[in-house]
């Protein structure tokens, strides 16, 4: 399926399909990302073209471990985000609406930018980039002529119609799984529990690369139940090789007063993500040596120190010590 209009007309309303809220907008009416509005019974996104982050990233910094390693990845955002949640890093772009209609960039600078600097992707990220999915499938239209991968970082409340769209456009995505409490979704962030991981199984079949990350936050998604639930649904639900990111949280936007995720819980939620017989778990936003082992042999195959890699032994996708196949985009 391959949309141009990603809407859909209901009597004297479209509706907006760019992510599970499906907005139904009235003339002149905006949607809850702040930036999708019915102009003229036609869907207008009014970021297309107004970046508001720019920056050359280690893909690494996705986080993606297992997709391109060492590689450079341009990563951009506008403004707006279909979730609230009270902890975002970036908030002071997702969520606000006040967009600089004073710059345009158009989809083709973005990929020479990106050429440029040679980088192997383009990464849509920062704010939440279902939002601005026009603008982005533009672009990464252009990029895969050039030879460049696409990456959706993403909170993962993506609708059907816009994933299977996706296919031979983006290349790999990380998912955020913020809870597995279906009501801190809707209360504290506004979303949808069950929508994201109904996405997650719709990439995984889709045979996108798929990675995912937990913020680890104090008091609200660190019990053992809660990681042992995320993790066995990443194990069953995803297999066993998609790699897990656990993330530290640091007190930000409306949790200032929160405390910043001790080390010992973060090696805590490791051992349970285990438990879970998940073969690539790694510790984020901390001073850790992130390792991939090779899940038959056990042999150390990439090592990182933070962003970068100190070794990487991959060799044809495969372990060079028993020639196992590993999970991942290695080129």
């Amino acid at each position: 399926m391959s949309l141009n209009t990603f809407y859909k007309i209901e009597k004297d309303k479209i509706i907006c399909q760019l992510c599970q809220h499906y907005c139904k907008l009235k003339n002149n009416q905006i949607g809850i990302c702040g930036v999708n509005k019915n102009i003229n019974n036609k869907l207008e996104n009014l970021v297309y073209g107004k970046i508001s982050a720019i920056n050359i990233d280690p893909i690494e910094k996705k986080p993606l471990y297992h997709f391109l390693p060492s590689s450079k990845s341009l990563s951009i955002g506008t403004v707006g985000c279909n979730f609230k949640c009270p902890f975002c890093q970036n908030w002071q772009i997702s969520q606000s609406s006040n967009i600089d209609n004073s710059t345009q960039i158009t989809p083709k600078e973005v990929v020479d930018i990106s050429l440029k600097y040679g980088c192997k992707s383009i990464s849509y990220t920062y704010n939440e980039p279902t939002i601005f999915y026009p603008f982005a499938k533009d672009i990464a239209i252009i990029a895969k002529k050039a030879g460049l991968k696409n990456i959706f970082v993403s909170n993962g409340l993506e609708t059907k119609e816009i994933i299977e769209d996706m296919q031979g456009i983006i290349d790999a995505f990380n998912i955020d799984i913020k809870s597995f409490y279906a009501k801190y979704y809707k209360t504290d962030l506004k979303g949808n529990l069950n929508g994201v991981l109904d996405t997650l199984k719709l990439i995984k079949s889709k045979n996108f690369w798929l990675e995912c990350t937990t913020l680890v936050i104090p008091e609200e998604n660190d019990s053992y139940k809660q990681i042992k639930e995320i993790g066995d649904f990443i194990s069953k639900e995803l297999g066993k090789d998609t790699p897990w990111h656990l993330s530290a949280f640091y007190p930000n936007y409306k949790k200032q007063n929160k405390q910043t995720t001790p080390f010992r819980t973060l090696l805590i939620a490791y051992n349970i993500a285990k438990e879970s017989q998940l073969e690539n778990v790694y510790l984020g936003n901390v001073a850790f040596t992130n390792i991939t082992y090779c899940p038959n042999c056990k042999s150390e195959l990439i090592k990182r120190d933070g962003y970068n890699i100190l070794k990487n032994i991959i060799k044809d996708n495969k372990c060079p010590k028993c020639n196992n196949k590993i999970a991942g985009i290695w080129r």
